[in-house]
């Protein structure tokens, strides 16, 4: 298993595109977070398998009515998580 941090940027608030990243996570057995930023930008905690880590960020890209520019991941210690949630905001 394995814990990474993924930092999106574009249009992704108010498009629906957390409801879209949790059911992509489901589908694939991804548990973690996603929630909304200050700046504009969602910020999703993933925990699964690697290979499984690799195919969501590709198809976060499919989400409908968000314009993604760009996408961040970084590595973080492995979190164990019951489910995928989606939260409201995150402190920055």
């Amino acid at each position: 298993m394995k814990t990474v941090r993924i930092l999106v940027s574009g249009k992704v608030q108010h498009v629906g595109f957390r409801a879209c990243t949790r059911k992509i996570a489901v589908n694939l057995g991804v548990c973690g977070e996603v929630v909304n930023c200050n700046d504009g930008t969602v910020e999703i905690t993933a925990t699964g398998d690697p290979a499984v880590l690799e195919k969501f960020v590709a198809m976060v890209y499919e989400c409908p009515r968000a314009v993604i520019k760009e996408i961040e991941t970084e590595p973080l210690e492995t979190r164990l998580y019951a489910d995928f949630t989606v939260g409201r905001e995150a402190v920055q």
